[in-house]
Parts: structure tokens; sequence; C-alpha cells
């Protein structure tokens, strides 16, 4: 018992274990999946909002103006540059002390243009400057200004955040050739140059997270709550498992007690009874020999009782076989014959189609114990004349056939048959006297031969038992 015990808890914890594995795995896979659907979202968003704001420059006339106005500056600056009035140092200087003039004004318009889009979130815009690239009019030799290979990008217009903290929108290259008239030494000259201006436009999106977090906030809810949902029914169904396992395992211990309880009254009953039915004193009258002998019969009775509760508290783990080579056909007579005898008194018809000569290899008293439960189950269940038809073969394994002519099982109950304490709820059956553990026990003890026992039937048209043992058992 003690092992089978600790097997039982094995079997839990490994169930546990399984279990928890489950959940960690199902909780792994939710994860990505979120994780998964939280960038989608996040790309979608960003999407989104940059189509939202991609060509405001060009729609809105002051930003237009703001940008035509910075240009022509930065042009002048270009051109002084390029006739050596200016160093690059100085160009970029200027041009920086220029945007920072404008750029109070830029940022004051576009967010005029921004609240009349309604976006609904705060928005951040800059653009920035990667390179300046000054070629002559041969546009073979070219002359960097300004790299951001080199050095960080700088900011020309709009809000200051860090690189790190804003999303690209556009990049633009600005390619094109300007004619400017320079004094140079004194005299007026006409120079040509070509420019490349490389800039980018970068928005900020105030709490993005949030937005994003927020569009997916039903499907966060859902997640949680299936999460939560498999791991109540998991805990719940586990704590169920537990407690059951306890219950029948108290309910197992409570049987064998009471039943070891009940021997030592009725063996001193079963003493007394023999002692009254010895003492001629006692028994002289017939009305006190039948009184003692009704006595001694019910004793009997329950002895039976608590030995076949005690017997059938087995499992087929816990059944130790003591097996022997067995005559088939003559083992499966004997016992015929010795039930047929038993029942002498009742209606009853054995047929039987015993013709097989093979050996097998079982415990005598168990497989005769399950074979008498059949044949009993038979009759307790038959009706007023009870025929039964008793057949085995041999075909690589060992196959016991007992059909009957009862009043049937049906077809919703068949698979508890042979579940401990399990009795058909038929209304024909109630009169029946039994405790639901004569197919169990034969079960246990089949089971324990490492064979399998099988049962055909249908309400009204009787049952057929089929017993199969392996010939290697």
């Amino acid at each position: 018992m003690i092992f089978l015990f600790l097997k039982m808890h094995k079997k839990i914890r490994l169930l546990i274990g399984i279990s928890i594995l489950g959940l960690l795995a199902l909780s792994v896979i939710q994860g990505y999946l979120i994780n998964n659907t939280y960038k989608l979202e996040k790309t979608a968003f960003i999407s989104e909002t940059k189509k939202s704001i991609s060509r405001l420059d060009d729609l809105s006339p002051k930003l237009d103006g703001i940008n035509e106005t910075l240009r022509d500056n930065f042009l002048n600056l270009i051109a002084d540059y390029y006739v050596k009035k200016i160093t690059k140092k100085q160009v970029l200087e200027k041009l920086n002390a220029y945007s920072d003039s404008i750029n109070r004004f830029y940022i004051t318009s576009y967010e005029k243009e921004l609240k009349e889009k309604e976006i609904g979130y705060d928005l951040k815009f800059q653009k920035i400057v990667n390179t300046i690239i000054v070629l002559d009019s041969t546009g073979l030799k070219n002359d960097t200004i300004f790299s951001s290979i080199k050095t960080p990008s700088f900011q020309l217009l709009g809000h200051k955040f860090s690189r790190e903290e804003g999303h690209e929108v556009s990049r633009s290259l600005w390619l094109t050739d300007h004619d400017f008239n320079r004094e140079v030494d004194g005299k007026t000259t006409s120079i040509k140059f070509n420019l490349q201006l490389e800039t980018e436009d970068r928005m900020n999106i105030d709490g993005w997270e949030k937005i994003v977090l927020g569009r997916m906030a039903s499907l966060l809810l859902i997640s949680i709550g299936i999460f939560l949902l498999v791991f109540g029914l998991l805990f719940y169904s586990i704590k169920s498992l537990i407690t059951q396992k306890k219950i029948a395992d108290i309910k197992t211990d409570f049987v064998n007690n009471i039943t070891h309880e009940l021997k030592t009254p009725l063996s001193t009953l079963t003493l007394a009874t023999k002692m009254l039915q010895n003492d001629e004193m006692i028994v002289v009258s017939p009305r006190s020999k039948g009184i003692v002998s009704t006595i001694e019969r019910q004793n009997i009775r329950l002895q039976k009782l608590i030995d076949q509760v005690l017997n059938n508290s087995l499992g087929y783990q816990e059944i130790q076989l003591h097996k022997e080579i067995v005559l088939t056909r003559e083992y499966l007579n004997l016992i015929i014959d010795d039930f047929e005898l038993s029942v002498e008194s009742k209606k009853i018809k054995i047929n039987k189609n015993i013709k097989i000569k093979e050996q097998i290899c079982i415990d005598k008293f168990y497989f005769t114990t399950a074979i008498l439960n059949v044949l009993e189950n038979a009759v307790k269940y038959g009706k007023e004349r009870v025929e039964i038809n008793v057949s085995a073969t041999f075909d690589g394994a060992f196959v016991l056939s007992i059909s009957d002519n009862g009043i049937g099982i049906p077809k919703n109950e068949v698979p508890f048959l042979f579940d401990k304490f399990y009795r058909l709820g038929n209304k024909e059956v109630h009169n029946v006297k039994g405790l639901g553990l004569g197919l169990y026990y034969t079960n246990q003890i089949i089971k324990a031969h490492q064979g399998k026992i099988e049962v055909k039937s249908e309400e009204n048209s009787g049952a057929t038992f089929t017993i199969t043992i392996p010939s290697n058992n």
C-alpha cells in the first residue's frame, strides 16, 4: 500500500510538473504573439502618423514661405563661401544663427497646422541636415562643407529632441545649380556652382508607447483573461485531483479498517453460535434450533460480505499471482461443473463449447474467482429461466466467452461496468443484492494476468463477456 501511495503521489507530481511546463509554454507563446502584435501596431501607428504630416511643409503657405526664406539665406552663404569670403565653419555658424532666429515662428506655425489636422496627440517635428556638398560647374570637383558621417547631424528647424527619441519621416536630397554675381577683387563676377543638400525630417510622438498599448488594450485584456482562465482551470483541476485522491485514500482506509474491526466480533459470534448448536439444553426445541440456524446463516453471510470488500479493495498492481500451468479444457469444465452444483436448485441451463487442448499459465485461485464472478452475475441478472453459453478458443491467445440471456445492460452504462462500487441504474436491478465490486475485482484479476475483459450488451438482450489472456503472459 505504501508503494502504491508513493507511486500515485509521483504521478500527481509528474502531472503538476507537466501542467506547469504547459502553462509556461503557453505564456511564452502568448508573450511572443503579443510582442509581435505590439511591433505591428507600433509600425502601423508610426506609418499612420508619417502619412499625416508627410507633406505638411509643402501644403502650408506659411511653412513653405519660411523654408523658402531659409533656403535663400543658405544659398547666399554658400555663394560667399564659394568666393572665399567666409569659411566652412562660418557657413554652419551663420546658418545655425539664422535658423534659430526663425525657428520659434516656424514651431508656432507648425503646431497650428497640426492642430488643424486634429491628430489627437502631442507631436514634435524637426528638420536636420546630414550633408552639404558644393561642386564646381564641371561637377567633377566637390567640396564637402558638412557630413554627418564625421560629425552628428545638426538641427535646422523644429523642436529639439535626440535622434534616439525620434522616428524618421522622410529624407530629401536637393541637387541644384546656381548662378550668382559676387564682387571678387573689386570686380563683379558671375559664378556658378552645384549644390547637394541632404536633409531628414524626424518626429517625436510624446507617449507613443501608451498610445500603442491603448490600441492593444482589448487584446491584452482578452489575453490576460484567457491566461487567468487556463491557470484557474488548471489549478482547480489539480486541486480537485488531489482532493479526490485524498477522499479515495480515506475511503479505502475506512473500508479496510471497518472490515477488520468487524472481523473480531463476527469471529466471537461464530464461536458463540457453535457453542449454542452444541449445547443440547438450549437447542432442544425446534424454535431454538431455527433461531440458532438463522444466526449462523446471517453470520456466514456477513463474513462473506466482509471478505469480499477486503479482497475487492485490491488493485491489479497489488495482486500477487502464483501462476501454474493448467490444462484449459479440464480446468474450465471443472469450474462449470462445480458452479452448476452450487445453483442446482435454480432453473439454469449452461451450454459448453470447450474443445481446446492448449495449456495456459494462470493463478488458479484468482482466475477461478474471476470466472465465477461473471457466471454469478449472469444468474443474478438473469430472467426466470437462465441460459448461459460458455465457449473457449485459442488463436495466439486464450479467449473465453460467457454470454447470457439476462436483462442486459444499457449502452450508456457499459463503460462504467468495471468501476468500483458501480451498480446498474436499471429499475429491475434494484432488488439484486451486491456491493458493486464483483466485476471491478474481476477486471483487476484479468489485468494482473496482462489480459483484458470486454462486454457487449444491449438492454433486454443479454450480455456477452469476453476474457482474453495472451499466451506469453
